[in-house]
């Protein structure tokens, strides 16, 4: 369970970072645009991925 724990964290570490990065990104010019969109879906991605594991981590302390 610990484990779990402590990937929650990387995983919320990693998309709060992906996403302060494309924040900071200018939108022109259009590479620039590309690479801030490329950086959000990596950004949900990862947010996705710590979601996925909070869940499992309420399912094990439920059973």
């Amino acid at each position: 369970m610990d484990e779990l724990k402590t990937k929650i964290k990387e995983y919320g570490r990693i998309a709060a970072s992906l996403s302060r990065q494309a924040r900071s990104i200018p939108v022109e010019p259009k590479e620039n645009r590309k690479r801030k969109l490329d950086l959000m879906r990596q950004a949900t991605e990862a947010s996705k991925q710590c979601q996925a594991l909070i869940q499992e981590l309420k399912r094990q302390q439920v059973s």
